[in-house]
């Protein structure tokens, strides 16, 4: 799908149609998270801070529990 950008005052909008939005999910004040890795830009929903939280409990459970398994696999 090719766009093109829209000045909006002193910024550039990217307008999504009505398509876009609804295999989305997203909708007008919906928040989303913009990343880039210089080339590309990547729109996301933005990262859900308990599914963080609980993954981050999860590695270190493993860690605690396999830590000295995984530095002799690392050798």
């Amino acid at each position: 799908m090719v766009k093109k950008l829209t000045r909006t005052g002193n910024s550039v909008a990217l307008v999504l149609d009505k398509e876009l939005l609804e295999a989305t999910g997203l909708d007008a004040g919906s928040t989303v998270e913009v990343s880039t890795d210089g080339r590309v830009i990547v729109i996301s929903p933005p990262a859900d801070k308990r599914r963080s939280s609980k993954l981050d409990a999860l590695l270190g459970k493993l860690d605690r529990r396999y830590g000295a398994v995984f530095k002799k696999l690392a050798e």
